[in-house]
């Protein structure tokens, strides 16, 4: 069984993180794809996350219409930071031996795959799906390869329209008190509306 794993803060999750996802399950022929927001996100220190609770409310709401679609909590639910390199293990002892993960991921992050906890270990563990990302080339295999041996191999290409919508230019939108709709589905308008989230505006406002 193949499975697809979207990782994320997903503050808030968006339209373009549900099309990125459907995408990948029809052209991957996924079973399901889980999306996995972060706990505490070790490359975003920079500045602070909103509440796991509503950032898993966010997430069902968005997916309430896609029986294909799931939401594991395995990073939120556990302390410390996270890292791909274990939260791909813990999804691959619970799913079992006979699932395959799919892990999508940005071409801005897999350029940074060699900063990565044990990248060596993460592309034996999983298969790599690069996504398209607006604004950023696609990454060199090849320039990776000394720093992460075999990853030429173990890395797939998801190749669609650049999504532009990004979560900090929702964060942005809402400080500034202009509109999100469209940019994120009707539920997740709502409720960040009814929680006054993203009110004040952050000093670092990076996705």
């Amino acid at each position: 069984m193949d499975i697809g794993v979207l990782g994320g803060t997903f503050d808030p999750i968006h339209s373009g993180h549900l099309i990125i996802a459907e995408e990948a399950r029809l052209k991957l022929r996924l079973a399901r794809v889980l999306f996995v927001p972060t706990g505490q996100p070790w490359l975003k220190t920079g500045r602070t996350i909103s509440a796991a609770a509503h950032r898993v409310e966010m997430m069902k709401l968005a997916i309430a219409t896609n029986p294909h679609f799931e939401i594991s909590t395995v990073d939120v639910d556990r302390p410390g930071p996270s890292y791909s390199v274990e939260t791909i293990a813990i999804l691959q002892r619970q799913m079992g031996a006979e699932a395959k993960i799919f892990f999508l991921v940005g071409w801005d992050s897999l350029a940074e795959l060699p900063q990565w906890k044990e990248p060596d270990r993460l592309i034996q563990l999983c298969k790599l799906v690069a996504v398209t990302r607006s604004g950023f080339s696609r990454p060199d295999l090849k320039a990776l390869e000394p720093s992460v041996p075999g990853v030429t191999q173990s890395v797939g290409w998801l190749d669609i329209a650049p999504v532009d919508i990004g979560s900090s230019d929702i964060r942005k939108r809402v400080a500034q008190g202009l509109s999100i709709h469209g940019l994120v589905p009707e539920g997740v308008e709502g409720y960040i509306k009814e929680h006054e989230l993203y009110q004040q505006r952050e000093q670092n406002l990076t996705a």
